[in-house]
């Protein structure tokens, strides 16, 4: 297939996701469920919602225009995908493909079914994507591999995978950094930022940082329009959990009854806590980014010192990698 044939097939996709009906969609997103009960029909609905914008014809075509895409030698590239939110590794997907490449999946238990509803649709599409597309279990005649996972898994990969050219992925999370010259509405759209796929993903906003004397009260409050998330019982365990571990341990915090803020250098929180550090100056504060940069996906806020908008974290644009890396670039240049 020429690069014009893979794109065009990707925007059919695209526009097949857009018009998806309500039903289609509750079908969906009610088997994703059986497989992964983190997985609300609101996820998949967002997830769908979030490829499907980047999956237009000017969108993939302006994405490409900078790669030097023809010829391409075909390999076969091995992904690793993770579960944590849903089509988590649809990127890696696209990307191998587009680069004319083969893909050999291994499909996380927690996210198979999204992955194999996309592919057949692609492959209705575009029946010649049928024998560049694998699933496996057993990873094996593979020329590169993509893998993303916790830390844990990053060091097995790093040892069973390092002799092949590859792009391992290991955990990272998101921050805010506010000025004190937020609105509601500012602290509103950043809820989306922490509350979307109850904070698992790794654009996740999972820490604050706030100015010295900063009333946070001005996060809660506007919060508040997000308490629904805690009728979900797994969420609500955590939460519960989380609350009660900081009672017993006399630990400072904040809550306002479906999230917790705690005062925290780490960055990762658990579920349905948000960790916040107060900042003395803005040098303070670059200092600080500066030094967990390996371990940030996203900054977000709306001062020079972020790079992505209140509310726009779980929303990357088609050339926006993870980890700041060109996995295209990757792909086209293997030897």
């Amino acid at each position: 297939m020429k690069v014009e044939e893979r794109l065009n097939a990707f925007g059919e996709l695209g526009r097949m996701l857009r018009e998806m009906g309500d039903d289609a969609l509750q079908s969906l997103a009610w088997k994703t469920r059986n497989e992964n009960s983190w997985f609300t029909e609101d996820s998949v609905r967002m997830a769908v919602s979030g490829v499907a914008k980047f999956l237009t014809p000017e969108s993939l075509r302006q994405w490409t225009s900078v790669y030097d895409l023809e010829p391409v030698v075909s390999k076969k590239i091995a992904v690793v995908m993770a579960g944590n939110i849903p089509l988590v590794g649809f990127h890696d997907f696209l990307c191998v493909l587009i680069a004319g490449h083969s893909i050999l999946i291994k499909r996380s238990s927690k996210d198979s079914a999204l992955i194999q509803f996309v592919v057949d649709r692609l492959v209705e599409i575009e029946p010649r994507f049928a024998e560049r597309i694998a699933f496996g279990e057993q990873l094996k005649g593979f020329d590169a591999i993509i893998a993303t996972g916790s830390d844990n898994a990053s060091r097995y990969f790093e040892y069973y995978f390092s002799k092949y050219p590859h792009i391992i992925r290991k955990n990272r999370t998101s921050v805010a950094v506010l000025d004190g010259t937020e609105s509601d509405e500012d602290v509103n759209r950043l809820g989306i930022d922490v509350f979307s796929y109850f904070g698992l993903g790794c654009r996740n906003v999972s820490k604050l940082f706030v100015p010295a004397g900063y009333p946070l009260a001005n996060v809660l409050r506007p919060w508040e329009s997000f308490r629904e998330i805690v009728n979900h019982h797994k969420y609500a365990n955590n939460y519960d959990y989380q609350k009660s571990v900081l009672l017993v341990s006399q630990t400072s915090f904040l809550d306002n009854g479906s999230v917790i803020l705690q005062e925290n250098q780490k960055l990762v929180s658990p579920i349905s806590v948000v960790y916040y550090e107060y900042y003395e100056s803005v040098a303070a504060l670059r200092l600080m980014l500066e030094q967990s940069k390996d371990k940030i996906q996203c900054v977000v806020g709306d001062s020079k010192e972020a790079k992505i908008k209140f509310g726009q974290s779980q929303f990357p644009e088609v050339g926006d990698y993870a980890d700041q890396i060109d996995t295209l670039q990757f792909l086209i240049a293997l030897p």
